[in-house]
């Protein structure tokens, strides 16, 4: 990678930083961290929800049975306050790919 390129990604990194979505994601996560086994519960929600979405044979039965194993989990406000803040932090990571590749014009 030669330094401009360096330069301007270093730049970029730091304006992500320095973005409220990347402080509120890790303000979230920090929080949640705080409990282990919570933390622990997230992960595997996380995962799960990962592995469903990516699933050629998802139905409304199996979706269904997810949302209802983790609905208590989703009432706690630390967890759901992380996984929004995730969720925004993810949104914007994305965004930040897809101008890229859209303006770099690569397929």
């Amino acid at each position: 990678m030669n330094k401009e390129v360096k330069d301007a990604l270093d730049n970029l990194i730091e304006v992500i930083k320095a973005d409220e979505v990347y402080k509120e994601y890790h303000k979230q996560l920090d929080l949640i961290r705080q409990n282990p086994d919570l933390k622990r519960q997230v992960d595997d929600f996380r995962k799960r929800n990962h592995e469903m979405q990516m699933s050629e044979d998802l139905d409304f039965v199996k979706l269904t049975a997810f949302q209802d194993e983790f609905k208590i989990l989703r009432q706690n406000p630390l967890v759901d306050n992380f996984l929004a803040a995730e969720l925004d932090f993810c949104r914007m990571m994305q965004n930040i790919n897809f101008d890229i590749v859209e303006e770099v014009d690569f397929e």
